[in-house]
């Protein structure tokens, strides 16, 4: 059903908030259905970790779409209605961004992918000293 004209889903920055908070309990509920097996000691002792899932931008999307609001709109402020929301969504962002890179340098995530998705990349530039020089011989048969 369709919302009058000018009204929001998240009524307030502090409704967004406590959305955030319900999909970080998800993110930790959702650790029961992600499990890893290791064999340990010499006898190859089967033991269970549950994964840890990391946050990100896209599950909190998937997280609103399946309770009815549309996140994508407060985040990218369309048409400039949400922009009392922007100081939450960037709080929002930085915390999902720090889930990550702390995941990834505590390998709990993969850290070539953090790395990737946040774009911590390396970058290496390469100078030379002195110049190339190309030169163009024209023979003409005349």
């Amino acid at each position: 059903m369709a919302r009058p004209k000018g009204t929001k889903y998240i009524e307030t920055p502090e409704d967004m908030l406590i959305l955030f908070e319900r999909y970080k309990q998800y993110a930790i509920e959702q650790c029961e259905q992600w499990k890893q097996f290791q064999y340990v000691g010499k006898d190859g002792m089967r033991v269970e970790d549950k994964l840890k899932v990391p946050l990100t931008m896209e599950g909190f999307r998937i997280f609103g779409y399946n309770n009815g609001v549309t996140i994508k709109h407060y985040f990218d402020n369309t048409d400039d209605r949400y922009t009392d929301y922007s100081t939450i969504c960037s709080r929002i962002k930085d915390e999902i961004r720090e889930n990550q890179i702390i995941g990834g340098m505590l390998g709990m995530y993969n850290p070539s992918i953090t790395q990737r998705l946040n774009g911590l990349t390396e970058k290496v530039e390469q100078k030379t000293e002195g110049e190339v020089k190309h030169d163009v011989i024209v023979t003409l048969n005349l």
